[in-house]
């Protein structure tokens, strides 16, 4: 245990992949002493946090200590604006890429901006600092085709476009290959462990560094 976020309210956000990692980064980020409440929609884009639409393939929820909850069917998702009157956080993650990236199709660029600004936006307007986690690496297979190269062009478009939050790449976590999946997208459950450990260790660092600002 740490207490390197200690006091520290931490809202999570995310598309599938947090789903998969609601008892990994979650129980992370309180084990370095933070209150978190997190939140994940599969298949979810910013504008979807921005306006909740239904969540085709479900949702998942952890308050706190509290066990994590999941939802499979089709019912719509939460709105950034309701999360932040809800908890008050201190610090938001967000965790949205793999959607947007349509891998095995051209990236959207303008689409994608227009996305990552909307949210960022209503984050700054309540000048809230907040983390952007990038997507990891995968494997060029069906039916998510991630490939080395596609990874590598949505972590740098997003890296330029998330600002005023701070950029988690986390495609220096691993070589690509090194974490397996089950899909060609969403990684083994050791993986998913050690980049929620990765992430954590990110945010501790931007932490100690002074980057993550009081509200």
């Amino acid at each position: 245990m740490s207490s390197a976020l200690a006091g520290l309210v931490i809202l999570v956000i995310g598309d599938s992949q947090m789903m998969n990692m609601l008892n990994n980064l979650h129980s992370q980020l309180q084990d370095n002493g933070a209150t978190v409440y997190s939140y994940a929609m599969c298949g979810s884009t910013p504008a979807d946090w921005i306006t909740p639409s239904v969540a085709s393939c479900g949702t998942g929820e952890r308050q706190d200590k509290s066990p994590a909850v999941f939802d499979l069917k089709s019912h719509p998702g939460w709105s950034i604006n309701d999360l932040i009157a809800r908890h008050h956080p201190q610090l938001i993650v967000v965790e949205l890429g793999d959607t947007m990236a349509g891998y095995g199709a051209q990236l959207e660029l303008s689409w994608i901006h227009q996305q990552v600004s909307g949210l960022t936006g209503r984050i700054a307007a309540d000048k809230i600092p907040c983390v952007w986690v990038g997507p990891t690496w995968g494997q060029d297979e069906p039916p998510y085709r991630k490939s080395v190269a596609s990874v590598q062009a949505i972590s740098q478009l997003l890296s330029a476009s998330v600002a005023p939050c701070n950029y988690v790449d986390s495609t220096g976590f691993s070589r690509p290959g090194e974490w397996p999946t089950r899909d060609g997208g969403h990684l083994q459950p050791d993986g998913y462990r050690k980049w929620g450990k990765a992430i954590a260790d990110a945010i501790v660092r931007l932490k100690g560094q002074g980057a993550l600002g009081a509200r």
